[in-house]
This record gives structure tokens, C-alpha cells and sequence, in this order.
């Protein structure tokens, strides 16, 4: 290699070292660790000294105690008013760190705990789970809040003039947007006319919040009962039917509805409390107002399903036609579906309205995998109940309507519901059945191919019973009953025989097992009045022999004495 070419490889390795060692000095120096300005503040008179400052939590700490004593010129030092012209400063500064304390009290409640303590604000998680975890930072967010159809952050920022020990300031961006986020968050005309001594804070509120609060209670209380009282008025006008059910069961979350709206307007436009208070009774409201419009939603389903049974079914039994029947079962596991996805959905409304996802998004999913288990164990019964009522509308071994056969009992299934079967029992008592255990036990469905359903009763008489001559009444007693059907399958026949007796059972067809019964029964009562009535000597008995003839021939002793 010629000289020149080594002259040129010795250029490239000094230019290189020389760019290390300017990164080298460039990360020593922290520019990435805080912003670089020339001046701050050279408007306001005064200062303040910057040990106060160094670290996001000082810096905070300090400004809350300036603002508390109503030092707000000197509380002006913490806000980078670098955007406004130096002969602004002085004046807006004050009123802008005055500004900005009411909206810490009323928009957001500032956590300074949460603040980092450290002057680079590097975040400090043992765990090793935060991906920023070891960073360090030069602007960290206060807050984030919306006014109107915007969103504003609040954010501290590291600022560094020439050598100066750097500090941590409210950044020119969050100062800009204090009179938006003061118009909306600041105290109300209402305000106005509060007297001086009762501004005064009293624990966690002011004295003036402590008596308005339980007069507000009181005021949308009495709102609410009005609008009770309205919807009730209205259910008695309307005719009977869908609408006054549907009116009736509504009225106590229409009330609720019409309360938080109230209440919201009070907060929005008359009067403005702390952000205890205001954090509180927001998302109390959102949740009230959300859980009000899934009711209403959920009775007008339950209204619809009602209206369709009495349209299409009536009284729910297997009489009905399969379809209908069908039809209900699938609406009932419509309805619990609709429940499913509803309570889903205003669940993730709320967490989303209170921006629980973005406070709480960490932790949930760092603990994501415990809370999956504790949820499983204590809720198995539960999910199991839910999964077993799925899968027994979907699979559909029973629907509405059916006549079962469980645990010896006769049943009408009425609703399948979440965590529970209602049944109709034969004497019109209800007994409720936890869905897995009614899915783990075997039942008899009488309505599952045809509600037709073949019965039998026996009578036992004696032997000299004449069993054509029974064969003959039992087929017009039958014939007589309205729900036997298929007379050419009746059929009469000697089933047993001992010594003294013999059995003789009866074979009917018959619309359903409930009419079934009461044909049976019927009919039986006709075979033994009969009897009863022209052959007394038919019933069973010990033989005696009284003499050369028996008494079963119908002669009593004393005809032979």
C-alpha cells in the first residue's frame, strides 16, 4: 500500500475516534436527559432556589405549596413561559399559575407521590415487566383532561440554562392550554356569590361542598321520585298489555337516567366541585346511566319474548305446537346471549369513560395471569351454570315447554335461564334446578319426538272375572274419552295370574301425558263402577266354602242356612 493510501486509512480512524469521543461527551453532557434553552422566566421578578426543582416531586410539591399559601408570583417560577414575550410574563404568570392550581383541584387530584423522585425521572420497576423501565426521562406526563371535544396533557419537562443545574418546569405546551382547560374545570358563576369564610377547606373539600352536596342529594332525589311518579301516571293511561308491562318495569331506570343527566348539567354548568368530589360522581353517573339504558333495553326484549309467548304459545306446555316451543327456547337463548354481549360492552364503556386502561394498563396485564386464576376458582359454579345453559339451548335436548320426567317428578320446563332451570311441576310448584345439575342428571323428555304417549293400568280380580265381557266396556269407555287416540291399538289383556287372582291390564293411546293421566284415571273409575255396580263377585278375595255353593257367585251364607 503506498503512503498516500495509508495517509488516507490514518484520516478515517482519527475522524472515527474523534466521533466517539464527541457521543462520548455529548451522553456525559445529558443532552438526552434534558432540554437545552438559553433563558427562563426572564419576565417574573424573583425566583426560586433550584433545589426545589430538581426532581419532578420537588417540583410539584413546591408549586402546591405556593399555590395553597396564594404565593401565586412566585408559584409563576415553576411554569415555562418561554412562549409568552418577557413583558408578558409578569403579567400573565400569576394569574396563570392561580389558573392552573384550580385545575388541579377540580379537574384532576394530583397524585405527587406518584411523581418520580429522582432527578432524571428514570423509572424504577424491580419486576423488570415496565419496557421503560432504566430510562431516563426528560418530560413525564401530570395529566391528561379533556375540555370540550379536545384533549389536553399537562406535562413537567427538564430544562437546563448554560451550566445551571437542570430543572423540572410545567413545558410552554401544557401553559397554553391552561385557559382552555380553566374555562372548563374553573369555578362557576355559582361561585360567586358563596361567601369568603365558607371557601374555606375542610378536609379533603371546602366548607361550602359539604353543605351543598347533601342539598344536591336531596334536590335530584326528589327529581327522581317526580319522574317515578310521572311514569307511573302514564303506565295507568295506557291500555293493558305489552306497553303498561313494558312502562311498569322501566320506570325506576328512566328515573335514574333522568337523574344523572341532571346532575351532569349541574356539574357542567352551575356548579363545579372538587376533583374528589367530581372524579367520584362521574364515573358514579357514567356507570348509573349505563346500567339504566342496558335495563331499559333488557325489558323491552323481555316485553318482546313475553308478547311472542302469549301470541304464539299461551300458557307454555307441550300442548303447543313444536315450533312454537322451539321458537321460545331459541329466544330465551337469544336473550341471554343479548345479556352477555351488554354487560360486555357497558363494562368496557365504563372502564373506557374512566380511563381505567390507560392508569391501570400495566398492572392488569403484569397480573393478567393471577387474576384469570382467583376469576376461575371463584367463579367455576358460576361459568360452569353459564357455559352448561349454552350448550343446553343450543343442543336443545329440551325446550320450552316440554314435559320432563326428573327425578321422578313431572315437569313443564317454563325458562332456561343463566344459572338455573325453572320447572312447572304437575301441582303447579316451581322447582328450581341449578343447570349443571340438571345437565348431569338423567331426565325423560315426554315431548321430545310427539307428545303422544302409550299407557297402560291394571286391575286385579278374581279369577272368574269375565275378561271379554271387561274387553268390551273398557273399548266404549275409551272410545268415550276425548284424548284417546289410535283406537284400533287398544288392547285388554290378562298380564298376571295367581291362585286367587289375575291381573288384567288396559292399552290406550293418548294426545300427551298430562291428558294421559286424566284418561287413565277416568277410565279406571268407569272399570271399577261397573264392576262395583253388575259384578261385585269379580273383586278379589279369600275363598270360603260355606256350603255346596261359594259366595262368590254373588249368594250371601244365610241364603243357605
Amino acid at each position: 500500500m503506498t503512503t498516500k493510501g495509508w495517509r488516507r486509512w490514518w484520516v478515517v480512524l482519527a475522524m472515527l475516534v474523534l466521533s466517539s469521543l464527541c457521543m462520548a461527551q455529548d451522553s456525559e453532557g445529558g443532552e438526552e436527559g434534558w432540554y437545552k434553552v438559553d433563558a427562563l422566566n426572564v419576565g417574573l421578578e424573583g425566583g426560586l432556589e433550584e433545589t426545589s426543582l430538581r426532581t419532578p416531586r420537588e417540583a410539584m410539591r413546591e408549586f402546591r405549596r405556593l399555590t395553597e399559601s396564594g404565593d401565586f408570583a412566585q408559584a409563576a417560577h415553576i411554569l415555562n413561559l418561554s412562549d409568552l414575550a418577557a413583558s408578558e410574563q409578569r403579567a400573565r404568570g400569576e394569574e396563570l399559575a392561580r389558573q392552573l392550581s384550580e385545575v388541579f383541584r377540580r379537574g384532576k387530584q394530583l397524585n405527587i407521590a406518584g411523581l418520580s423522585a429522582r432527578p432524571d425521572a428514570v423509572i424504577e420497576d424491580v419486576s423488570g415487566k415496565d419496557p421503560r423501565a432504566g430510562k431516563m426521562r426528560r418530560d413525564i406526563e401530570l395529566a391528561s383532561l379533556e375540555a370540550g371535544s379536545d384533549a389536553y396533557d399537562l406535562r413537567l419537562g427538564r430544562y437546563q440554562v448554560g451550566n445551571d443545574e437542570p430543572v423540572w418546569l410545567i413545558t410552554p405546551e401544557s401553559v397554553a392550554s391552561i385557559p382552555a382547560l380553566y374555562d372548563r374545570y374553573g369555578p362557576s358563576r355559582f361561585e360567586a356569590y358563596i361567601p369568603e369564610p365558607l371557601k374555606q377547606s375542610f378536609g379533603l373539600l371546602r366548607l361550602w361542598e359539604w353543605i351543598a352536596i347533601p342539598v344536591v342529594i336531596l334536590a335530584i332525589a326528589l327529581i327522581g321520585k317526580s319522574v317515578h311518579l310521572l311514569m307511573a301516571a302514564i303506565t295507568r293511561w295506557l291500555p293493558s298489555g305489552s306497553p303498561s308491562i313494558f312502562f311498569t318495569q322501566i320506570k325506576s331506570p328512566v328515573a335514574l337516567i333522568v337523574m344523572a343527566l341532571v346532575t351532569q348539567t349541574l356539574l357542567d354548568f352551575v356548579v363545579s366541585f372538587s376533583a374528589v368530589v367530581a372524579t367520584t360522581l362521574r364515573v358514579t353517573l357514567i356507570a348509573v346511566m349505563a346500567w339504566g339504558v342496558g335495563v331499559i333495553a333488557l325489558r323491552l326484549i323481555d316485553t318482546f319474548m313475553l308478547h311472542m309467548t302469549r301470541h304464539m304459545a299461551g300458557e307454555i306446555d307441550d300442548s303447543k305446537p313444536r315450533d312454537d316451543r322451539k321458537l321460545l327456547t331459541t329466544l330465551y337463548a337469544l336473550r341471554r346471549v343479548i345479556i352477555l354481549i351488554m354487560v360486555v360492552l357497558v363494562i368496557i364503556y365504563v372502564l373506557g369513560q374512566v380511563r381505567l386502561f390507560e392508569t391501570l394498563g400495566m398492572s392488569i396485564l403484569a397480573s393478567a395471569s393471577v387474576l384469570a386464576v382467583l376469576a376461575g376458582i371463584a367463579g367455576q359454579a358460576v361459568l360452569g351454570n353459564i357455559l352448561s345453559s349454552f350448550q343446553l339451548s343450543l343442543a336443545k335436548p329440551l325446550r320450552i315447554g316440554d314435559l320432563v320426567m326428573f327425578e321422578g317428578q313431572w315437569c313443564y320446563v317454563e325458562s332456561i335461564f343463566y344459572t338455573y332451570i325453572l320447572l312447572r311441576v304437575w301441582n303447579e310448584r316451581r322447582l328450581i334446578v341449578p343447570v349443571t345439575y340438571f345437565a348431569s342428571k338423567p331426565f325423560e323428555n315426554l315431548s321430545a319426538k310427539s307428545t303422544m304417549e302409550y299407557r297402560s293400568l291394571d286391575l286385579v280380580l278374581h279369577l272368574n272375572a269375565d275378561v271379554a265381557c271387561l274387553r268390551e266396556k273398557f273399548m266404549e269407555f275409551a272410545r268415550e274419552e276425548e284424548h284417546v287416540i289410535e283406537h284400533h291399538k287398544l288392547l285388554c289383556s290378562v298380564t298376571a295370574q295367581s291362585a286367587a287372582a289375575q291381573t288384567l291390564t288396559f292399552f290406550l293411546m293418548t294426545v300427551d301425558p298430562l291428558s294421559g293421566w286424566a284418561a287413565e284415571v277416568s277410565i279406571r273409575e268407569k272399570l271399577m263402577a261397573f264392576i262395583r255396580d253388575n259384578h261385585p263377585d269379580w273383586w278379589p278375595r279369600q275363598v270360603v266354602v260355606l256350603s255346596q255353593q261359594d259366595i262368590a257367585r254373588g249368594e250371601t251364607a244365610t241364603d243357605h242356612v
